[in-house]
């Protein structure tokens, strides 16, 4: 007999992505956190250190986000790293090479974790969802 059940009604195949304004809240203080460690640990304007910490924290931000966030939470960690990053801080400036640069590394980081989380959890929802292929098989 086949029993049909709703996902809503408990178990859920794939975790619902955190809310875009708490991943942009995160960027904000995670991206602010780490620029100014990164400039009291290693010294001020290590905009390629910066740079790569920021993408990562981009990266894990995707993981729990849903890809409308990404583009925000770009925007968020370049507006930390180009106004403290570099210098004179608190001021921010626009080279259209090194910027538009440090934008697309900050956005592809962030969709690359975002499309990495929805792969992991497609995958993991198809394995709970899958028939189970033990039945013994009739024919050739």
């Amino acid at each position: 007999m086949i029993e049909w059940v709703s996902f809503r009604s408990g178990a859920t195949p794939v975790p619902e992505p955190v809310a875009t304004p708490l991943v942009w809240a995160g960027a904000v203080g995670g991206a602010s956190v780490l620029v100014a460690l990164l400039n009291h640990l290693v010294g001020p304007y290590r905009p390629t250190l910066a740079l790569t910490v920021l993408s990562l924290l981009a990266a894990l931000l995707g993981l729990c986000a849903r890809f409308v966030a990404a583009p925000g939470t770009a925007l968020l960690c370049w507006l930390l790293l180009n106004g403290f990053g570099i210098p004179p801080a608190g001021t921010l400036s626009w080279a259209s090479h090194r910027d538009g640069f440090w934008l697309t590394c900050l956005f592809g980081a962030t969709l690359v974790g975002t499309v990495l989380a929805r792969l992991v959890h497609a995958h993991a929802a198809y394995r709970r969802l899958s028939t189970v292929t033990d039945a013994p098989r009739v024919g050739p």
